[in-house]
């Protein structure tokens, strides 16, 4: 008897002191007992649960639930249970508790009590629903950036550094559709209708932007067509920026594709109509400076006419280049530049560049110098080479005021030949450069010298550089001068 006393007072002890919320529940539901803690829980005295019906203090919204479960327990259909409720306490405040319960039966197997313990999970819980707050936050807001992203004109493309396609938009599913008429696997480098900017090639899979873009690539305006029908395909400008990891990790790239189609057609189109007029224009422009050189070489004509002979020789001459310009311009971006490569010795073809440039320089009150190193062979077009330093000549001596200095260098360096002209003239602003090789552009002070030209010139001569497999660059400062710089491999890099 005293070890029964012994272990009931042990449990007595353990109850009072125990964390969790403990009591004795009759088979009627009726609350026999209640430790300190689940009167804490419950902001009330012991005295104040005794006799008080468990379903009492069951939210009414998780009554019936709890009441089966007891119930069921009670008639044997099972020996415990658990759940988490809503506790009611007697202030009419909430909790939630996880509540397990199981029954002590007598030797004939008669429910005696049934022992439930409670822990309070309200901190918890508030943590959960926060969270599942801010998860349908972030759905919503994932929903509604998709929606708008699906409602823009530009196709938009998210992949990681594997190159596998991880999210995009409505616009580009669309440009999918027409590229991969047989389906697209969700990774870059698949091949299928897709062709360079001359709509003839098709990119093969190293050249595929989604390709370069994995290799940690950026670019803009990458240029391609898609579609294998002409008369439905599009044209695409596309653009590439590299996404970082919180460490600086390389870990994909984001995508843009423009649809630039009707650009492209009226470019063609306009490129087709210049070639046309331009080609047109030569034999009776060849023809009008035949006659005149006729009329300089007859020896008839007084002082006053020879003068207006040489106007108009001038006008046509400089006409006759525009036109040349013209259909270089337009054969330039309908695809590479023709060169006819040959051996030549650069030093005679800068040198004679430069001795043709001397009489403008010294008509317009300029120095003009050149330092040319010998025996600069390459397998260059000569013709091509020398219509580039007639330009960069001709730019110098338009754009610098008399009195300033022009100077000419031929080097070899690192295996290329480096072409050099620097100027004391007007410069360029930094946003200037950046368009600088832009088809038709003149910078704003070019325009106000009210200088001859169409800008066309520096774009077919970057065009020739880079049919070379060379580059041109240009450095310039307002007020200060301006040095182009053309680079052109020599001997294997050629």
């Amino acid at each position: 008897m005293q070890e029964t006393d012994d272990v009931e007072r042990m449990w007595q002890l353990t109850a009072e002191h125990s964390p969790v919320g403990m009591t004795l529940v009759s088979p009627e539901g009726l609350l026999l007992t209640a430790n300190r803690a689940l009167c804490t829980m419950l902001r009330c005295e012991e005295a104040d649960l005794r006799g008080t019906d468990y379903s009492l203090l069951t939210h009414p919204q998780d009554r019936e639930r709890h009441t089966a479960l007891f119930d069921e327990t009670i008639a044997g259909g099972r020996e415990n249970y658990r759940l988490t409720k809503r506790c009611v306490r007697l202030d009419g405040s909430t909790l939630w508790g996880d509540l397990s319960a199981a029954t002590m039966r007598t030797g004939t197997g008669e429910v005696r009590f049934v022992i439930g313990q409670l822990l309070d999970v309200t901190e918890q819980r508030r943590h959960e629903e926060l969270l599942a707050d801010a998860l349908d936050v972030i759905t919503r807001q994932r929903r509604m950036s998709q929606a708008i992203l699906d409602t823009v004109d530009v196709g938009l493309l998210l992949i990681d550094r594997e190159g596998r396609y991880e999210d995009y938009n409505r616009r580009h599913a669309d440009f999918l559709d027409l590229a991969f008429p047989d389906g697209h696997r969700g990774w870059s480098g698949q091949p299928g209708e897709v062709y360079a900017a001359d709509g003839v090639s098709l990119v093969g899979a190293e050249q595929m932007p989604e390709t370069r873009a994995a290799r940690g690539e950026e670019f803009d305006d990458y240029r391609l067509w898609i579609g294998a029908d002409p008369s439905h395909r599009r044209a695409l400008s596309i653009s590439a920026r590299s996404v970082r990891d919180d460490q600086g990790a390389f870990a994909g790239a984001a995508m843009a594709y423009s649809d630039i189609t009707d650009l492209m057609r009226a470019i063609s189109t306009r490129d087709a109509f210049l070639a046309s007029v331009s080609h047109e224009l030569r034999t009776p422009l060849a023809s009008v400076i035949g006659y005149l050189e006729l009329l300089v070489d007859h020896g008839g004509l007084d002082a006053g006419a020879l003068q207006q002979v040489a106007v108009v020789r001038r006008n046509a001459t400089r006409l006759r280049h525009l036109v040349s310009d013209l259909l270089d311009s337009a054969q330039h971006r309908g695809g590479p530049i023709v060169l006819n490569r040959e051996r030549v010795d650069l030093s005679e073809v800068v040198g004679e560049a430069v001795e043709a440039a001397l009489p403008t320089a010294r008509a317009a009150g300029l120095g003009l110098e050149s330092a040319i190193m010998d025996a600069v062979v390459a397998e260059v077009d000569a013709g091509r080479v020398r219509q580039v330093v007639d330009n960069l000549l001709s730019n110098s001596v338009k754009y610098t005021d008399p009195g300033g200095q022009v100077t000419l260098t031929l080097t070899v360096m690192d295996q290329e030949a480096v072409v050099s002209v620097r100027d004391t003239g007007i410069g360029m602003s930094a946003a200037d450069l950046d368009r600088l090789f832009t088809t038709f552009f003149r910078s704003e002070r070019a325009r106000d010298r009210h200088a001859p030209g169409v800008g066309l010139g520096l774009g077919i001569c970057e065009a020739i550089v880079v049919g070379h497999g060379g580059r041109i660059e240009v450095a310039s400062v307002v007020d200060g001068g301006t040095t182009f710089t053309v680079r052109l491999p020599l001997g294997e890099r050629a």
